[in-house]
């Protein structure tokens, strides 16, 4: 993997990255007050966490990304295909 920058004020260049950092700051930042730093890294890991195993994503068939995992494993949903 190579780590790329893209141009300042290009967010459209990085969408992804973009709308998962939406998504961390509604879901995530704007429902809690951290009091501390290690509150807040426990809060935002635990996020992160259910985010990537728990949470049903639209773009994946409705499903938990770990569900996805499976049901692409055992041939029940096509893989979905990456664009680069």
């Amino acid at each position: 993997m190579v780590h790329e920058r893209i141009p300042p004020k290009t967010p459209n260049k990085n969408a992804h990255i973009e709308s998962y950092h939406a998504i961390v700051e509604l879901e995530c930042y704007q429902r809690h007050e951290f009091e501390s730093y290690q509150q807040a890294y426990e809060i935002v890991s635990q996020f992160i966490q259910d985010y990537n195993r728990i949470r049903i994503h639209g773009s994946i068939y409705d499903l938990s990304p770990y569900e996805y995992m499976e049901a692409v494993k055992q041939g029940v949903v096509k893989p979905k295909q990456v664009k680069v």
